[in-house]
């Protein structure tokens, strides 16, 4: 009598392993920097929060980089022209819009566009 056989061969077992293996190191590199967008997305809804009247662009936007600071954002991710503040469908909203290029493999990189834009209240000032 014949038995029959089910299961996978040795290189079909590896070239499963190489397949999730080259995604999970996808994951690994790309993780870090949507967590990081996280903590700019916690920042700008801590200054959403905030009554800004009589505050100038520059300070909200030094408040919002201490905040991102807070949240472990690092210094070179969103940089200050990376803040705009301007009119929105939602009345005046504070944006953040910014690049990030992650290395993957030699000359391979990802390269990752973040924006969000959350309305702000109260009166800011005009620019000097």
């Amino acid at each position: 009598m014949k038995s029959k056989h089910a299961g996978i061969t040795l290189i079909s077992f590896l070239i499963v392993v190489l397949v999730a293996g080259f995604f999970a190191y996808m994951a690994m590199k790309l993780v870090p920097a949507y967590t990081e967008f996280m903590g700019v997305q916690k920042a700008m809804g801590e200054m959403a929060g905030e009554n800004n009247d009589g505050k100038s662009f520059e300070e909200i936007r030094r408040d919002l980089i201490r905040k991102m600071d807070y949240q472990y954002v690092s210094d070179g991710t969103v940089q200050p022209g990376d803040i705009s503040i301007g009119q929105g469908a939602q009345g005046t909203e504070l944006r953040v819009a910014y690049d990030k290029d992650i290395p993957f493999v030699y000359n391979i990189d990802f390269l990752v566009h973040f924006e969000k834009s959350v309305p702000i209240t109260g009166n800011i000032a005009a620019p000097n």
